[in-house]
């Protein structure tokens, strides 16, 4: 690790000394790419020099322990438990820093909402966990565009997909792939019956153009007239697009545009992510027999959340963790289940790198 450490050091060095030059500072391009570096690397950085001061003073407290003062060996005991202690904290945090990072991390996501069991009260309750996702990030000044949405007449969501925008969109959004239930008593329910209902939420990276090549002879695109709920026409031109990807039979569809180009646009973005998504979890299981045993990869088909409504209650399934703030929760005040959930498969992480550094040992 501490080789390791000395080159990302010497790294960040060179890379100081890059954003520096002036031919450098005049492509923008260049000069954003080696900031971007300068900041992941100067975390790193820092808390290395932090473990490195610790180390030194150490060595120093040591040697006041020969000192025949009294009163000098018992200060250099207590520094030397306090020092200790800050080694340990920042050897901890290192192992953190240099934990794999997600390629996608960084990426803006296409999010996809569905109602799933339960009816027009799913379907409320997709529309929750849209404004809740929606509060959320622009509480981070990230941008939120809905590329699609099916409603009914009575203001459910059957679907909607859209994409956040943001640096670390998806670092902090990925966890929340899977089956969120839902349980309240429906306004239509006269006995006051609690009412359980199933959304499923997806999560992916965007996919840019020259990370995935598309061959528009694996594309059929047909063009019809957009509809609202009920089966109405909002429209009176053919701009609503579907595009069918014959290898895979992914389908995308898109109609909330009136221009036919941007609505094509649009639906290439989200065909883009899913392709995506779908080469990246058969890279996984191939990988994997047991995906669900993987970190962070964000299985759908499991419950991963239940909102109780009438006990004002949000539990995450995955990490144990109940909170009794629903209605705050669902203003987009999730920091709290989100740092958790990075916490815990952080842990998970380091826990299976240790694993296979003693399973390296032993070999």
């Amino acid at each position: 690790m501490f080789e390791k450490l000395k080159g990302v050091e010497k790294r960040f060095m060179e890379v100081e000394k890059r954003i520096s030059d002036p031919r450098i500072v005049q492509d923008r391009d260049a000069y954003q790419k080696y900031i971007r570096e300068h900041s992941e690397l100067g975390k790193i950085v820092s808390v290395y020099q932090e473990y490195k001061r610790a180390v030194k003073d150490l060595a120093e407290s040591h040697e006041l322990l020969r000192d025949g003062d009294a009163d000098i060996k018992q200060m250099a005991k207590d520094e030397i438990d306090r020092l200790n202690q800050s080694k340990l904290q920042a050897e901890t945090e290192l192992k953190k820093l240099l934990l794999p990072r997600d390629p996608n991390d960084d990426k803006n996501i296409i999010l996809e909402i569905r109602a799933g069991t339960g009816g027009e009260e799913a379907g409320l309750f997709a529309g929750d966990l849209f404004r809740m996702y929606s509060r959320y990030a622009e509480k981070r000044n990230w941008k939120v565009e809905i590329l699609t949405q099916h409603t009914t007449g009575l203001g459910a969501v059957k679907e909607i997909v859209a994409m956040i925008q943001g640096n670390g969109a998806y670092s902090v959004f990925k966890y929340e792939s899977g089956t969120h239930r839902v349980q309240r008593v429906p306004e239509t329910e006269a006995q006051g019956r609690i009412h359980t209902s199933a959304v499923t939420v997806a999560v992916l990276p965007e996919a840019e153009e020259v990370e995935l090549k598309i061959d528009p002879g694996d594309l059929k695109v047909d063009v019809f007239r957009s509809s609202g709920p009920g089966g109405q026409s909002v429209n009176t031109t053919d701009s609503a697009v579907r595009i069918t990807h014959l290898p895979s039979g992914l389908v995308v569809t898109c109609q909330d545009e009136k221009s036919q180009w941007k609505n094509k646009a649009k639906a290439m973005t989200v065909l883009r992510a899913r392709l995506l998504d779908k080469m990246v979890s058969e890279q996984d299981e191939k990988r994997s027999l047991d995906r669900k045993g993987q970190v962070g990869t964000g299985d759908r088909s499991g419950r991963i959340r239940t909102y109780n409504f009438p006990q004002g209650r949000m539990t995450d399934h995955r990490i144990g963790l109940t909170l009794y703030r629903l209605e705050s929760i669902l203003q987009g005040d999730i920091d709290e289940i989100i740092d958790h959930l990075i916490a815990y498969y952080q842990a998970q992480l380091l826990q299976q790198q240790n694993a296979d550094a003693i399973e390296f040992a032993d070999t």
